[in-house]
């Protein structure tokens, strides 16, 4: 079983901490939801997930950034 851990971060930082979780590279599943709670986004990560596989979930990340100001990331990690 994985661990869970989330941060709150503001729209415009959305992208970068993104970035950073998936250089970490223990991350299985990242879910960006509201403040309320309510999911908006969620994207498994597999092992060799690089480059272009990941431009498409940073493109659609960085529409939503642009849409919110505040939000919940939760990152499901390898244990």
């Amino acid at each position: 079983m994985g661990a869970k851990e989330s941060f709150t971060v503001k729209g415009e930082h959305l992208i970068q901490k993104i970035k950073e979780l998936i250089e970490e590279g223990n991350v299985r599943r990242i879910t960006i939801t509201e403040k309320s709670g309510k999911e908006l986004m969620s994207f498994p990560l597999t092992i060799g997930i690089v480059g272009a596989m990941l431009a498409p979930v940073l493109a659609a990340a960085g529409a939503l950034a642009a849409l919110i100001g505040e939000c919940n990331i939760t990152v499901d990690r390898e244990e």
